[in-house]
């Protein structure tokens, strides 16, 4: 039988009752798009109202996806996945909290309190710390509150660009500030920064170029040198992590960039971290308390939600961030093993791979890992299911690497491949 005489009618499958309760023009639009799919073979066709009331019920919203793509802190996928203490504590603060109160006296208290005590209590080294909506918007108020109208001196060699096209210049002069470029594209010398000083500086900004490397006929200034110029020293380290971490050992972190000189470090929260998206701002109390100050400041402060969440972070149990960048490989080629097997006779094989850390940390770390081989042509359908599952396409084939996906979910991706598979 043709199997296109398998494909219910648009007006059919409209008529049921469960769709009632959704906008006609809405519903026909997600009636097609599962109709499409039928008409593929990515979905049988008795399971077209299930498909359309899912897609209905979960539109508006972000999707939950199982990151296949052996990419720990994956851009496009939400970076760090949040651990089950900073979940619960993002429900927990959804509705009225004392942000602001002190329920002992019952007057205004400082915002996010306990988040700020847990950032400092986690950084010893750092005066002060404060924290804002993203690690652009901690570099955006260090420059607007040090630098609008004067001199940011910086390396030519740390003028970096990052995802989707942003450029670091770009956003230092939005505030108001003049670069002062120092050195060259590969060499920069400490005499080239004491000689770009003068009356109209702010500061020395350094910058970790996190998602690339430079080797060969190279140099840069190290912190220790730095710190006796007479500007105050901002380092954006990038990916977060506070303190020194052997998995990773030429990633700056923010407890050494400190004690090394620098009078401010800013970072994001939601890279090695492994918290929300947040921008830190850590150093010396006169400059961090300055910033607070500033008018600029009360448009970049985060939520209560962040603060809940990454108050959570910095108390709790280890983070899925960290678990993941730790995974045994030989634990991750069982799993693969036994996902595999539970494909049936499916076309399936467990190779070895390379995992990265990704969100613009560590870019010459590679972590050996393990993944499950599929066709290509199932990527698509496994992008598209429910839940979707994410992998990576290498040399025609699909790469499932279970690294970031929760063990508890290996029957889930299981399961997700033979629907794709049309098993």
């Amino acid at each position: 039988m043709d199997p296109r005489r398998a494909v219910p009618r648009t007006d059919t499958v409209l008529g049921d009752p469960r769709l009632a309760a959704f906008p006609r023009d809405r519903a026909r639009g997600v009636v097609r798009d599962e109709l499409d799919r039928v008409r593929r073979g990515e979905l049988p066709p008795g399971e077209v109202v299930e498909a359309v009331l899912r897609r209905l019920e979960r539109q508006g919203g972000l999707r939950p996806v199982l990151n296949a793509t052996g990419v720990v802190l994956h851009t496009n996928l939400g970076r760090a996945a949040l651990s089950g203490a900073a979940v619960e504590a993002v429900v927990a603060a959804a509705g009225h909290t004392d942000v602001e109160l002190d329920l002992e006296s019952g007057r205004r208290a400082r915002r996010g309190r306990g988040a700020m005590r847990a950032l400092a209590e986690a950084v010893p080294a750092a005066q002060a710390v404060h924290v804002l909506n993203n690690g652009a918007a901690a570099l955006v108020l260090v420059a607007t509150g040090l630098a609008a109208g004067k001199e940011i001196v910086v390396s030519r060699g740390e003028l970096v660009e990052i995802g989707d096209g942003f450029r670091l210049p770009d956003l230092l002069v939005s505030t108001g500030a003049r670069l002062r470029e120092v050195g060259t594209t590969n060499r920069t010398s400490l005499e080239d920064y004491r000689a770009a000083i003068g009356a109209q500086t702010g500061f020395i900004l350094k910058v970790h170029p996190s998602n690339f490397y430079q080797h060969g006929f190279v140099s840069a200034v190290a912190v220790e040198r730095l710190k006796d110029l007479p500007v105050p020293l901002v380092v954006d380290i990038g990916s977060g992590l506070l303190d020194a971490d052997p998995l990773l050992p030429d990633e700056p972190d923010a407890a050494t960039v400190l004690r090394a000189g620098a009078d401010l470090v800013t970072a994001s929260g939601d890279k090695l971290l492994g918290g929300p998206q947040a921008g830190l701002l850590l150093g010396r109390a006169d400059l961090v308390q300055a910033l607070q100050r500033h008018p600029l400041a009360r448009a970049l402060r985060v939520d209560k939600l962040t603060l809940a969440a990454l108050e959570a972070t910095l108390l709790g149990p280890e983070t899925p961030t960290w678990r993941a960048l730790r995974a045994p490989v030989e634990r991750l080629r069982r799993r693969a093993e036994a996902v595999r097997e539970a494909l049936g006779g499916l076309p399936a094989e467990v190779v070895d791979t390379v995992a990265v850390v990704g969100g613009g940390g560590a870019p010459e770390v590679e972590l050996p890992s393990a993944a499950l081989a599929l066709p290509e042509e199932l990527a698509g359908a496994l992008r598209l299911g429910d839940p979707p599952v994410v992998g990576r396409v290498e040399r025609q084939r699909l790469l499932l690497d279970l690294r970031c996906v929760p063990e508890d979910e290996d029957k889930t991706v299981a399961a997700a491949i033979l629907r794709a598979a049309g098993r």
